[in-house]
């Protein structure tokens, strides 16, 4: 399974980003896709997840300035990010819990995308 995100960048402080994160392989079921970021000297930290059936969680510094999605069809995740903040700046990462085989799930991870704010 491969993880690979993108939309990434520079932006200015109040600006807007939309992240992907593209699932491929010999996936049967995802069932939790989520977002974390690791900011220089910091612990990655959990932004936003979303599961299988559209149940979502935020992490509180994000609540109503991201959006997370997902296209089941398509096993992509989006991250909507308006009114971003010079805090924002982090590598994020993407992550799913993934059924390749009956019965077993296994955590992959994408190889992360730089998101820098100016301020």
């Amino acid at each position: 399974v491969q993880l690979v995100e993108s939309g990434g960048g520079l932006v200015q402080a109040g600006g807007s980003l939309r992240l992907s994160c593209a699932a491929s392989g010999s996936i049967i079921s995802i069932y939790t896709m989520a977002w974390y970021r690791q900011a220089p000297g910091k612990q990655r930290e959990l932004v936003a997840a979303i599961t299988s059936g559209g149940t979502t969680n935020y992490a509180d510094s994000v609540k109503g300035r991201f959006t997370i999605s997902g296209d089941n069809a398509k096993n992509t995740m989006y991250l909507q990010m308006n009114s971003l903040k010079p805090e924002d700046t982090a590598v994020y990462y993407c992550k799913a819990d993934v059924s390749t085989i009956p019965g077993i799930t296994s955590v992959y991870w994408g190889q992360g995308t730089q998101v820098t704010v100016s301020s």
